[in-house]
């Protein structure tokens, strides 16, 4: 049998780097626990946000796209006289095209989020920066309408949506982007058709009662344009729909206010 004897200076001196040792894991430990927890609440966010559509509750998130434009004053008196906050993913430039519509929306607490400055495929896929200067430039051109320095609209829509097959690699790679960014997207699970073709008001009630058929939360696509079609003469009988099915309405400063 093999017997160590140990001098006391050897017990100390191992004794000490035993302790350095420990000290160095359970700092590194803090480190990283100090990191993720500064970076759980963007990622509960992004998950959140991508999680509305699978709610089980009975939530109708209002979304405008295309805006501002002349038909957005007229959908903004019906959500007032019917109650209703909205989220309207405004194009920059026609944000500076109508600084006062989107100071309304903000000013009524609507919730403005970003879809792009161009809305022109070709130049928001062009390369990453030219996908990043878009977002960017129109949360400027938003801050300066509504008055506050340094916006971030956290929440973007791409154009068509990210489902749609156009661009999808660049939609894919644009993604990683917007994570980066602390920035989530969402598209739909519900919508009226409106930038489809030309419908009549009743044609888009339909649309959009077949198209919230059998579900429960309901993210809910139409266009403060009249492009195409008008959804603001449907909108208030779509509303007094909703209501009727026993629908709530929501806009994402419910999940955007559990960040602070």
């Amino acid at each position: 049998m093999r017997i160590f004897v140990f001098s006391k200076k050897s017990l100390i001196f191992n004794f000490s780097i035993i302790c350095t040792i420990i000290l160095i894991l359970f700092s590194s430990l803090s480190l990283a626990t100090e990191f993720n927890s500064r970076s759980t609440p963007a990622n509960n966010f992004m998950k959140d946000i991508n999680d509305i559509v699978n709610g089980k509750e009975k939530i109708a998130y209002l979304t405008f796209d295309d805006g501002p434009s002349l038909v957005t004053p007229k959908i903004l008196d019906i959500l007032s006289k019917e109650n209703v906050k909205a989220s309207f993913f405004v194009i920059g430039k026609s944000v500076e095209a109508h600084p006062e519509i989107v100071k309304r929306a903000y000013d009524e607490g609507h919730y403005i989020a970003n879809h792009t400055y161009s809305h022109n495929n070709s130049i928001l896929y062009k390369s990453s920066e030219s996908f990043l200067n878009e977002i960017k430039k129109t949360d400027i051109v938003i801050g300066k309408a509504i008055g506050v320095d340094g916006y971030s609209s956290l929440i973007f829509r791409f154009p068509n949506g990210f489902m749609s097959p156009h661009y999808k690699s660049k939609k894919k790679e644009a993604a990683k982007l917007l994570s980066q960014m602390n920035y989530a997207y969402i598209d739909w699970n519900c919508l009226n058709n409106d930038s489809i073709k030309k419908y009549t008001s009743s044609q888009l009630l339909n649309n959009l009662k077949q198209s919230s058929k059998n579900k429960d939360t309901l993210v809910i696509l139409m266009h403060d344009t009249k492009d195409v079609s008008n959804s603001s003469l449907a909108l208030e009988d779509s509303i007094e729909y909703l209501k009727g099915e026993g629908y709530s309405f929501r806009n994402f400063y419910s999940v955007v206010n559990n960040l602070k």
